[in-house]
């Protein structure tokens, strides 16, 4: 989430804590352009309306003649395009050389329709939306402005992945593949726990002020529940030493320039709070949401990628969720946890390239 600038696998899920340093495979002259579509009021699945919401997207590559290449990736909490591209090529999470990447900036992300940048609905003002919402409102981008009906492929990590789990209900015959990394199709009692935590130590914060605060709060109770999840115990025991903690700890407080706002961290966190990809029973049913009923729906080959130390997003649901649908998965062993660029790249690459590769 949260977001140095500099961060590798920038992978994040909160806005406000720094990341394992990712090796950027562009030169910032060579960048995709930032693009925007603008989608007018967007309607959300809980009636509300976002006014004039414009999506943030990148892409680069090129479409194969059949045009049968195209991937979207999806970015994590509060995560933004252009940090994805540092994820991105021949020693990256994936090498976008053989495809056409279409890299989507989340509602709420600062970059996208966001508390932080609305005109109309600025701040506290800004309409709730959830992970359907984003997932719809990439659709749009996709059909409507890029004039795309099918992709080889949806992906994404922590959020991303969140994102990635409900495009293959919402939207089953609209990819081949689905590879969600890190990601879950429903929040798990700990998730939840550590979630409405994250959330309380924002609005608790005196400098966070209801949201109307008039500078980006540091959120230092924040930052440091969040980077305590962020990897492991293990991580942590073998990576700062006990003389070293103070300085460590000071560290994790430090506010940044380029920390993500509060509101749209906040916005995002409860979108991630509310994920379910299970199908009601009925329109409208208030019954319990059924994954054995999504998973019929699921058309795409999947491969679930996570890591068993992961402490922010819990991998149980996903594995679990494989096993219902006959997915693929691999399971990271390294220490790193849920900021797995630092241990296990090489192994996340190989089943990115593996669940890719195109048809001879």
């Amino acid at each position: 989430m949260p977001i140095r600038v500099g961060i590798a696998l920038l992978v994040a899920l909160s806005s406000i804590v720094t990341l394992p340093v990712a090796h950027a495979q562009t030169s910032p002259s060579a960048l995709p352009s930032q693009q925007f579509a603008q989608l007018g009021d967007l309607k959300l699945e809980n009636q509300a309306v976002i006014h004039d919401c414009a999506l943030g997207y990148r892409t680069l590559g090129t479409f194969n003649a059949q045009r049968s290449n195209a991937i979207l990736f999806l970015t994590w909490h509060t995560g933004k395009s252009v940090e994805v591209l540092s994820m991105l090529g021949p020693k990256g999470l994936l090498d976008p050389a053989p495809y056409f990447v279409v890299i989507v900036d989340a509602i709420g992300n600062g970059v996208s329709c966001s508390p932080s940048n609305s005109q109309t609905q600025h701040g506290t003002a800004f309409p709730a939306f959830n992970i359907r919402d984003m997932v719809e409102s990439q659709y749009r981008l996709l059909t409507e402005k890029l004039g795309l009906t099918h992709l080889h492929a949806v992906m994404g990590y922590s959020m991303g992945g969140l994102q990635t789990f409900q495009w293959m209900v919402s939207h089953p015959g609209f990819m081949d593949v689905a590879i969600p990394i890190a990601g879950t199709p429903r929040q798990s009692s700990y998730d939840l726990l550590l979630w409405h935590i994250l959330e309380a130590a924002i609005l608790s914060d005196p400098d966070y002020a209801n949201g109307n605060y008039q500078k980006n709060p540091r959120l230092p109770m924040f930052q440091l529940i969040f980077d305590m999840n962020a990897t492991s115990p293990a991580y942590r025991v073998a990576n700062t030493p006990p003389a070293e903690f103070g300085k460590y700890y000071q560290e994790t407080q430090a506010s940044s320039p380029d920390a993500a706002d509060a509101n749209n961290s906040l916005w995002q966190i409860r979108a991630m709070l509310g994920q379910d990809i299970g199908e009601t029973a009925a329109e409208g049913s208030n019954k319990e949401r059924s994954l054995e009923k999504a998973a019929k729906k699921i058309r795409a080959r999947v491969h679930v990628i996570a890591a068993r130390q992961d402490h922010l997003v819990n991998p149980v649901a996903a594995l679990d969720f494989a096993k219902l649908i006959h997915a693929k998965t691999t399971v990271l062993e390294g220490n790193c946890g849920h900021f797995f660029t630092d241990c296990d790249m090489t192994v996340a690459r190989n089943a990115v390239d593996g669940a890719l590769k195109l048809p001879e």
